[in-house]
């Protein structure tokens, strides 16, 4: 419990933190925290391979009518129901479609902090092995002392090496600041 007498959690704020928090806690009661973040992240993976469907989202052009319509022939063409579709359904009847990114990260956030998986940013200059990433993700698992969840991020200005970011702790050991270093080591020799 925090000072004030609430639960400690990760902090969600906004329109996208309180669409969040409310779904977590219906999906809590209901036991079907998995099912619907399943289905936000399909959902989400949907949004991030359409210009299209990201254009219906953001733009204010679109009446609530025709986001609504079209959002529910997406979710019925992809299979998208129970909560989640009703979640977003719901979004888009209050003109929030706009937040649903948001609010799809921060209910991701409220899971994992949940079931204590901690959440890492992993850039690297290319795509590694499937060997690899196991290798890293057991390596994080060790110094956070809990489950790791990746979010990979190929990065190819890096030139080689990885950059991991995990809660307020970073660790550079990129090519590319190694050589900025070096660099910055031999001005200062002149």
């Amino acid at each position: 419990m925090a000072q004030n007498g609430s639960e400690a959690g990760p902090l969600v704020a906004g329109v996208s933190g309180r669409y969040a928090s409310a779904l977590f806690e219906l999906a809590r009661d209901e036991r079907q925290l998995d099912a619907v973040a399943e289905a936000l992240n399909q959902f989400d993976g949907l949004l991030k391979e359409s210009a299209d469907l990201r254009r219906l989202v953001r733009s204010p052009v679109f009446s609530a009518e025709q986001q609504e319509a079209a959002i529910s022939a997406i979710l019925e063409k992809a299979g998208i129901t129970g909560l989640a579709a009703n979640f977003i359904r719901l979004a888009a009847a209050n003109r929030r479609l706009f937040a649903l990114p948001g609010m799809i990260a921060a209910f991701r956030s409220l899971v994992q902090d949940s079931k204590g998986i901690v959440r890492a940013e992993v850039r690297v200059a290319e795509k590694p092995s499937d060997a690899l990433i196991e290798e890293i993700k057991a390596s994080l698992k060790d110094v956070a002392k809990a489950d790791v969840d990746i979010d990979l991020v190929v990065d190819p200005s890096l030139i080689g090496g990885l950059v991991v970011k995990m809660g307020s702790r970073m660790v550079d050991a990129s090519l590319k600041t190694k050589l900025n270093g070096i660099r910055l080591a031999m001005r200062a020799a002149r």
